[in-house]
């Protein structure tokens, strides 16, 4: 009896001692994760500001990973906070807004926590870039309330940093700079470099943006602001703050050119952009490799998490069925079942990463290979298109005067030859820039009041003339019960109708083109339009009408030989609809002719519809009011100079010339003229820097970009530079002149 007495006191102690040490070892190993969460979050913390991005988010999933075992909610707060804003720093915002919720969710009761508070702030900042400025408005005041509460200065001159954005955004600059100055002192004083550079650079972009009394308070704002700017560099620079340094850049060339430091400015400026395009490299590549990662990381997790369980269930298995042969027998096996599958596990994860990365980067070299094929097309077709505009401008040019000189009729005939082989030609160049703009994405939809019915009467009028060449006959069928005045973009639907329509009469022969236009359905502020274009032409086979709509796609080689054109027109109709959110139909059969239809939703409007270019022309131009104006015409090419010359000359309209820009700039400051025509593409400075340069010292005077405008040209670039209108090169001369006249009607017109 006392012997199995004294059996089972040892039995009980050795038990409570295993417990003890198990125990302790769980208090240790629990210090140690929370101990790595916290390494983990802050190593991923400081790649993200300083943008070296690569292994921010496995350092990001392991922490993710450690608090959700530890399941400690301020932890896991922490790590999903941090997650958001990597994905705010690189323009993610809806990923950010993502994570930053589920951030918020894990803590949402405990209204003083400092986590919290700082969840609340990153969430104010997103929603602001999300264009949710109420959200944005009310968590900020959440974090800022919190921090008060907390007395925690730091944190709550961060947030007055983003109340700052939101003024600065809300064009409320006065109250945007109070903030940044508040908080740049307590960040200058608590040693925060990166949060000092942005408060430095964004109070810089308020100084030169505030209104001032005076010209001499606007000069010392500008002092200030460069001061504010060279400090943000400076700390940029020191510490590699790369996002920083390019946002600074676009304010220093601001600064600049108030300053008047125009070189200085434009230089700044292609930093600025330089900077951007690799940011945004960066950032693309980047969130690819990382979704994909993160996506791969949860299968292992998941692998990981039922083979655990596996592992458990046997733990307790045998736990129960061996206990009384030794507890520590028991957990010797545990230990070596546990560190033999992790080993395995870890092994699969290695193999799996392996596998994603060699699969990541093929991607990646397939997407650079893809990147620079298209950039090298639009490089040549921008260069392409510019100098075939140029030598189209001389033959158009040319043959316009020519046959304004009273040719005989068999020249007549021939110059009219010229004419339509000239137009032809700038239709095939338009219509490749135009397909090039929508594959870019550089089409952008107007939204105005127009008349449908004029603008389908135009196009007929249009192409009236080779309908009758072919002995077409063109009718319309047109629903009176449309409303007259819609809202949406009367260029681009006139487009779509001259290439269907077009392409109509140019594969029909004595036969006939039927336009129709109906009323599906109508609401009081929209109305459902269906639109028919039908001929009885060659037709189209069936295996054809499926790649008809790609681009420099015709029905067959022989119809291309007999009919001509490039398979544009098509191409174009449907990235234009595809715009507009429809789509084009085709019904076709050889030898009885094709139908194209489409369905088209637009807005009513209450407002008066637009007058065409060609009515306020033919109301407004007088050329007796462009007499006896000096105009100064800068262009490099002699021939495009003496066109431009004649066909000014030949309205009474004095003219000189200058063969570049720093000559176009001496003559303008030595001569009073009504007008300047300026070339952009020229040797030595161009179009653009000359035009600056003459604003600098004469800032009413009417300039006009005359240029074979290419495709990367933006042209709100030109009227930034301080051109009052554009002409493409080559153009009609009705239009040239209607330019003219419009650009100096406030000036010598109205005299």
């Amino acid at each position: 009896m006392m012997r199995r007495s004294i059996k089972v006191l040892f039995t009980s102690l050795f038990i409570l001692c295993s417990i003890s040490l198990f125990s302790q070892e769980n208090v240790e190993e629990t210090q140690d994760t929370v101990s790595l969460i916290h390494q983990l979050q802050e190593s991923a913390y400081q790649a993200i500001i300083t943008q070296n991005l690569d292994n921010v988010m496995p350092k990001l999933l392991r922490a993710k990973e450690l608090a959700n075992a530890y399941d400690d909610p301020k932890k896991k707060t922490l790590v999903c906070t941090t997650i958001a804003y990597f994905y705010y720093s690189i323009n993610s915002f809806n990923l950010a807004s993502s994570e930053c919720a589920k951030a918020i969710s894990y803590i949402k009761d405990e209204t003083n926590s400092k986590e919290l508070g700082v969840a609340y702030s990153l969430y104010g900042l997103i929603s602001l870039k999300t264009n949710n400025k109420d959200n944005a408005e009310r968590y900020l005041d959440r974090a800022d309330r919190i921090f008060q509460n907390l007395n925690d200065d730091v944190e709550l001159a961060k947030v007055k940093y983003k109340k700052g954005i939101f003024a600065y955004e809300e064009e409320n600059i006065q109250v945007a700079l109070n903030y940044f100055a508040a908080a740049l002192e307590v960040f200058e004083n608590s040693n925060i470099p990166f949060y000092e550079s942005l408060a430095n650079m964004y109070l810089a972009k308020c100084l030169i943006r505030i209104p001032t009394a005076t010209e001499a308070d606007k000069e010392a704002n500008i002092d200030k602001a460069k001061i504010a700017i060279d400090k943000a560099f400076e700390i940029s620079k020191k510490n590699k703050y790369l996002k920083t340094e390019t946002e600074s850049y676009k304010a220093y060339s601001d600064i600049a050119f108030l300053q008047g430091r125009t070189e200085e400015a434009n230089t700044s400026l292609r930093n600025f952009i330089d900077k951007r395009d690799e940011l945004e490299e960066i950032h693309a590549s980047v969130l690819s490799k990382n979704l994909n990662f993160e996506s791969n990381s949860e299968e292992l997790n998941a692998i990981i998490a039922l083979q655990q369980s596996d592992l458990d269930q046997q733990q307790r298995s045998i736990t129960m069925n061996r206990f009384t042969t030794g507890l520590s027998v028991a957990l010797i096996i545990i230990l070596s079942l546990l560190t033999l599958s992790l080993y395995k596990n870890n092994n699969l994860r290695a193999k799996a990463n392996n596998l994603l990365q060699d699969k990541n980067d093929e991607l990646l070299i397939a997407k650079e290979k893809a990147e620079k094929a298209s950039l090298a097309k639009a490089q040549f077709l921008s260069t392409i298109t510019h100098e075939l505009r140029t030598p189209m401008y001389a033959v158009t040019g040319l043959t316009h005067l020519l046959l304004e000189e009273s040719p005989r009729e068999d020249q007549k005939e021939h110059l009219n030859s010229l004419k339509f082989s000239g137009e032809y030609l700038l239709s095939l160049i338009n219509n490749i820039l135009d397909l090039n703009k929508l594959e870019a994405n550089k089409v952008e939809l107007e939204k105005k009041t127009f008349s449908l019915k004029n603008r389908v009467e135009d196009v007929l009028i249009a192409l009236k003339k080779s309908a009758l060449d072919k002995n077409n006959k063109i009718s319309l069928e047109y629903d009176d019960s449309i409303p007259q005045k819609l809202v949406g973009d009367p260029v681009v639907l006139s487009q779509i109708l001259i290439n269907l329509v077009g392409n109509s009469v140019k594969f029909t022969e004595n036969g006939k083109v039927s336009i129709r236009v109906k009323k599906l359905s109508q609401t009081d502020r929209s109305v459902l339009l269906h639109f028919e274009v039908e001929d009885t032409g060659v037709g189209i086979s069936l295996k054809k009408q499926k790649a008809i709509f790609e681009s420099f796609t015709q029905g067959s080689v022989q119809i291309n030989r007999k009919f001509g054109g490039t398979g544009l027109g098509l191409s174009i109709v449907k990235n234009l609809l595809n715009l507009m959110d429809s789509k084009v139909h085709l019904e076709s059969e050889i030898g009885k002719g094709s139908k194209f239809w489409f369905d088209l939703k637009l807005n009513i409007s209450d407002e008066k519809p637009e007058t065409s270019s060609a009515d306020v022309l033919t109301k407004s131009l007088s050329y007796e009011t462009l007499e006896n104006l000096n105009i100064l015409v800068v262009e490099d090419n002699k021939i495009n100079q003496m066109i431009t010359k004649k066909i000014l000359e030949k309205n009474k309209i004095n003219c000189s010339v200058a063969d570049n820009g720093e000559d176009a700039v001496k003559m303008a400051k030595e001569n009073n003229y009504d007008l300047i025509l300026m070339d952009i593409h020229m040797p030595g400075i161009s179009g653009i820097e000359a035009t600056q340069q003459i604003r600098e010292f004469k800032q009413e005077i009417p300039i006009i970009a005359l240029t074979a405008v290419t495709i990367d040209e933006n042209l709100d670039d030109f009227y930034k530079a301080g051109f009052n209108e554009i002409i493409p090169k080559p153009f009609k001369t009705e239009e040239f002149f209607e330019k003219i006249y419009r650009t100096l009607q406030p000036q010598k017109v109205d005299n």
